[in-house]
């Protein structure tokens, strides 16, 4: 899978907005046939940051969401809201799910 983490600074005036603001960029990634995950957190050392992790099937599903008609409407509506160009990380991984962390099992 394709599983990316990316960090957002939003500006100030539209920090507590940004989940509607992205909102429909959200719903439609995620109705994406190779998207396996797109969930928003919030900072809880900075509110104006917002920190995005996704996942996709693979490199296919990856081209198929950068290429969307929402994405390219994300790129024209987003940028106005952050106070800066978003950092990314992006690797591809050998697994397609979220494995357990053995360390703090629970039993």
């Amino acid at each position: 899978m394709i599983f990316i983490t990316a960090k957002f600074l939003i500006k100030p005036e539209h920090a507590e907005q940004w989940p509607e603001i992205a909102g429909p960029f959200t719903r439609a990634t995620r109705g994406e046939a190779g998207c396996l995950w797109f969930d928003w957190s919030r900072s809880l050392d900075n509110p104006q940051e917002y920190v995005l992790v996704e996942a996709f099937r693979d490199g296919d599903a990856g081209a198929a969401h950068v290429g969307s008609a929402h994405f390219k409407q994300a790129q024209q509506d987003l940028p106005q809201y952050l106070v800066a160009t978003p950092k990314i990380i992006s690797q591809t991984v050998g697994q397609d799910d979220w494995s357990e962390l053995g360390e703090l099992a629970v039993r």
